[in-house]
C-alpha cells in the first residue's frame, strides 16, 4: 500500500530547513520552501525537487503563494521564536494547516508554543538532553528532567 503524498510548506531553509526539504522532496511529498535569503536556497540538496519563495514568511502574500490552505503540514523552522510563533498560527487558525510544528530556539518559549497546539522541537533542549546521556547514560537521564 502505497502511503499518502503531503504537501509540506517550510518556513526557513537554513541547515535544518534545507535538509528537511530535500528528505521529504526525495520521499515524493510535494514540498514548498520559503526563506527571505536567496542564499539560503543553497542549503537544499541538488535533487530537490519542490518550489521555492523568496519573501518574507511573515507576509501573507508568500503564504498565499505557497498555497498554504492546501498543505498537509507546516514547518516554521527560522531561526526566530517570534516568526515561528506568528506563522504557526497563521497556518493553524487561518488556513487549518493539520499538522503544524516549530523549532523553538529559546526553550523559555516552549510552554507558549505548546498551550497554543503546536508540536515543537527545541535545539537546545535536544542537544543538552544527547550530552547529559553522554555522561550519565540512558536510565539516569530518563530520570533526570531538562
Amino acid at each position: 500500500m502505497k502511503e499518502k503524498t503531503l504537501y509540506v510548506v517550510i518556513a526557513g531553509c537554513g541547515a535544518v530547513g534545507g535538509r528537511i526539504a530535500g528528505h521529504l522532496s526525495s520521499m515524493g511529498h510535494s514540498v514548498v520552501v520559503i526563506d527571505r535569503d536567496e542564499k539560503a536556497f543553497n542549503n537544499l540538496p541538488w535533487e530537490y525537487s519542490g518550489f521555492k519563495i523568496r519573501g518574507d514568511v511573515a507576509e501573507i502574500e508568500n503564504l498565499k503563494m505557497a498555497k498554504l490552505k492546501n498543505a498537509d503540514a507546516f514547518l516554521a523552522l527560522t531561526d526566530d521564536d517570534n516568526t515561528n510563533f506568528m506563522v504557526t498560527q497563521v497556518a493553524k487558525k487561518i488556513y487549518n494547516v493539520p499538522m503544524v510544528l516549530a523549532r523553538v530556539n529559546d526553550p523559555s518559549n516552549l510552554k507558549l508554543f505548546e498551550e497554543a497546539g503546536v508540536l515543537v522541537v527545541s535545539p537546545v533542549i535536544l542537544t543538552v538532553q544527547f550530552i547529559l546521556s553522554f555522561f550519565l547514560g540512558e536510565d539516569a537521564e530518563r530520570k533526570r528532567k531538562v
